[in-house]
């Protein structure tokens, strides 16, 4: 893995980078602080993130006046050469755990994190704004179990298992 002195990178990905991957890269760049450098995409971006996401985030203290949803071609390393190495890449949904990804650079270790989808969720306000927290929470819980997972005392092998179960908790 990286030096302790430079952060890891991390790239969430979920297919419209409009809900899920756009909160974990908030959550993973507050919890994570200098430790790791996170990111976001969407296999196919909607172009803007979800307003529940962002007044959810506001609400929770978190700057979003940078947020936007950007496709995967961005960290792609055939699509830009200048992409940042990746040392994880997590899906989000699964919508993207099934999608051929591009070829990211630096071969990142990978794992699916899959999240309901709280874009989707009907109802009141109030039942709305609960898919959104629970999906926060979910998010928030895996990356605090990330983060603090020992990486330097940690061989590939045990990583991924590691990975691997943080997305099925």
């Amino acid at each position: 893995m990286a030096a302790d002195s430079n952060p890891m990178n991390v790239l969430f990905l979920c297919t419209h980078n409009s809900v899920r991957s756009i909160m974990a890269e908030c959550i993973m760049n507050r919890v994570g602080a200098g430790r790791f450098k996170a990111y976001s995409a969407g296999s196919m971006a909607s172009g803007q993130v979800n307003p529940h996401a962002i007044n959810l985030l506001k609400h929770l203290n978190y700057k979003t006046d940078d947020l936007r949803s950007k496709t995967w071609d961005e960290f792609s390393a055939r699509d830009n050469p200048d992409a940042p190495k990746l040392d994880f890449v997590f899906t989000v949904c699964d919508n993207a755990a099934g999608e051929v990804c591009p070829i990211w650079p630096g071969q990142p270790m990978t794992a699916h994190w899959g999240v309901p989808n709280p874009g989707e969720a009907a109802g009141s306000e109030a039942e709305i704004a609960l898919a959104f927290a629970d999906a926060y929470r979910q998010l928030n819980n895996r990356i605090t179990l990330f983060c603090a997972l020992p990486m330097n005392a940690l061989d590939r092998l045990s990583l991924q298992r590691r990975l691997d179960e943080i997305g099925k908790a």
